[in-house]
């Protein structure tokens, strides 16, 4: 039964995270003192070099301030060490005190390592035994006991095979997850534009996955100009987190591109127009959406028209620091209800004004009022009224999502002056 409750114990701690090495640390963490004095991980590296990534032992103070973990050397051409040899295809090793030599005595670096190992930490028992899965070895799991307790024996070989396959699964788990999300991101960051400057306006925008999940979204932005020469930004959010959000973020963005050119409408037009669209092809999608037109009139004045779909509100940010959001045109989120009808709003701007437009993974914490959020992200954006248009988004990006729970987006305009301004 106290098996049972230790491999019961090692399986919650191993899925407990998606981050593998957070996973195997709390692993060890079972595993020693209840099974063992002390237990070392090794990984094979893609390029085939292994690393050692985890090393407990039930007295901290044996373990030297580097923990004895990092790269392990090149793997030998003939394995004759026992690490060498579960890396390379054997099954789990029973090692008696006098399969233990002194590291002098090692057949390889591999060998002179683990006996390095041995010698420092202590083992007059031990094994070894491969991280397998599907039919690949990921690593090694070593476990050793002192001379303090009973003999490690064939009955302990099998449980330690069992958390053995435990933990590879884990990490094979871990890595497919890792794989599929990087190609969820590339494939969002492929479906999002680049942007350059418009004539005098600068340009400049920013994706960021979320940095505490590993996830992708249905953040999006995208800038472009009309037939009639204004200048479209946009930027929206499709609800969920994984790859559909990521999909029918594509989807949206290349509607609203043919709507805008086709219509060249309002703002609020063009988004009861997507809503419409929405509801006949993705009846059960929702999202949110902020269409902004930034048009220079005859007198040469800038404006912005913008009509947002349940969006947070654009920012305006003058060279002073002066900070306001323009929180007009604010209507139902897409998808959820065609007739109702849908404001919007103009704003004339000053000159060197920037216009920052964010998803709500930029602002939103856990617990916090939204009134909150919103104050620091215009306490920020003040400070960095100044600076170059990517600095200001760099900065805003690492000062506000360090850690981010959700995927982020950005996009900021910032003006000339007006022709009309005398220097």
């Amino acid at each position: 039964m106290q098996r049972l409750t230790l491999l019961a114990e090692a399986t919650t701690a191993l899925t407990s995270t998606l981050d593998p090495y957070a996973g195997l640390r709390r692993v060890c963490r079972v595993l020693v003192p209840n099974l063992a004095d002390w237990c070392a991980v090794d990984l094979l590296e893609e390029n085939g070099r292994p690393r050692r990534v985890c090393v407990l032992h039930r007295d901290p103070d044996m373990l030297p301030a580097d923990g004895l973990t990092g790269p392990l050397p090149h793997p030998p051409e003939v394995p004759t060490g026992p690490l060498a040899r579960v890396l390379t295809g054997t099954g789990a090793l029973l090692l008696q005190d006098t399969d233990i030599p002194p590291p002098a005595l090692a057949t390889d670096n591999w060998h002179a390592r683990q006996l390095e190992l041995f010698d420092h930490l202590g083992a007059d028992t031990a094994i070894v035994a491969p991280l397998r899965a599907r039919r690949q070895v990921l690593g090694a799991l070593t476990m050793a006991r002192t001379s303090e307790q009973a003999a490690l024996d064939s009955d302990d070989v099998a449980i330690v095979e069992d958390l053995a396959h435990r933990i590879a699964l884990a990490l094979d788990n871990a890595r497919l997850h890792g794989e599929v999300q990087h190609i969820a991101e590339r494939l969002q960051r492929s479906l999002l534009p680049t942007m350059t400057s418009v004539g005098r306006v600068q340009m400049a925008a920013r994706y960021a996955p979320a940095a505490t999940t590993a996830e992708v979204g249905g953040d999006w932005y995208d800038s472009f100009t009309l037939p009639t020469g204004a200048t479209t930004m946009i930027i929206g959010d499709v609800t969920g987190h994984d790859l559909r959000a990521a999909i029918e973020m594509s989807q949206l963005r290349n509607m609203l591109r043919g709507i805008a050119c086709d219509r060249q409408e309002s703002p609020d037009r063009i988004l009861q127009r997507l809503d419409e669209t929405i509801h006949s092809l993705y009846p059960h999608t929702t999202a949110t959406c902020l269409y902004a037109l930034l048009q220079q009139h005859d007198d040469s004045a800038w404006t912005l028209t913008h009509s947002s779909a349940g969006h947070p509100p654009p920012l305006l940010i003058t060279p002073e620091g002066d900070t306001h959001y323009l929180d007009g045109g604010h209507g139902l989120l897409l998808g959820v209800d065609t007739d109702q009808p849908r404001p919007h709003a103009a704003e004339t701007l000053p000159d060197h004004a920037t216009i920052l437009l964010y998803t709500d993974g930029l602002i939103e914490r856990r617990g916090e009022a939204l009134d909150s959020s919103l104050t620091r992200l215009r306490q920020h954006a003040a400070a960095l009224s100044r600076e170059p248009i990517d600095i200001f988004l760099d900065e805003l990006l690492t000062g506000l999502a360090p850690a981010h729970a959700d995927d982020v987006a950005l996009l900021a305009a910032r003006l000339p002056a007006s022709a009309h301004t005398v220097p």
